[in-house]
């Protein structure tokens, strides 16, 4: 048995039997995270090059989320804890949107999230609050924590995409309005 963490190579070649077994059976009308890590039918272009970070201390998790990601040709980075993932926001320009999951053990999606705004490079990065536990308030205190959307969990590929899409598009919206300022500097 494999320990915490596993490499990404043991995780393609432990879930991909699973990959090729699930696109053999017949398609789900809405796919989501739990049920299988199968890409969406829809391509989505606007995705394209897109660089997106995944703070998920679950590798099952990163590695679902990864899988659909890439076939829509976006670049992922991960971490593990939200610490990591804040060290590889500073480090990493040209990051996109990032997925934080909410329930992490030391530093929670929350406190990310608020260390994320604390910085000023950062402080526009779209930030998507990840969770399971799903209750009233849940979407407000993501919201005030510093989150640019919601989505909870077994995560919805449709509406992860859709609402990547926007952001990503407002990333590259806003990257491109400032990027006539800086070379005019």
């Amino acid at each position: 048995m494999t320990e915490k963490p596993a490499e990404r190579d043991e995780l393609v070649r432990i879930f991909r039997p699973l990959v090729e077994e699930s696109q053999k059976q017949k398609p789900r009308r809405r796919k989501k995270l739990g049920d299988a890590p199968l890409p969406s039918t829809r391509p989505v272009p606007e995705l394209a090059g897109a660089k997106v970070l995944i703070v998920d201390d679950d590798i099952r998790n990163i590695f679902s989320l990864t899988s659909v990601l890439e076939s829509h040709d976006v670049e992922v980075l991960h971490a593990e804890r939200g610490k990591d993932g804040i060290l590889i926001l500073e480090q990493t320009p040209g990051v996109d949107a990032a997925l934080i999951d909410i329930m992490m053990p030391e530093m929670d999606g929350y406190e990310t999230m608020q260390q994320i705004r604390r910085r000023p490079e950062l402080a526009d990065l779209a930030l998507i609050a990840v969770t399971a536990k799903a209750m009233k308030g849940d979407r407000q205190k993501c919201l005030d924590a510093g989150a640019s959307d919601y989505i909870a969990k077994p995560v919805d590929i449709e509406l992860l995409l859709a609402l990547l899409r926007v952001w990503v598009a407002r990333a590259r919206e806003a990257s491109a309005s400032s990027a006539p300022m800086e070379a005019a500097e």
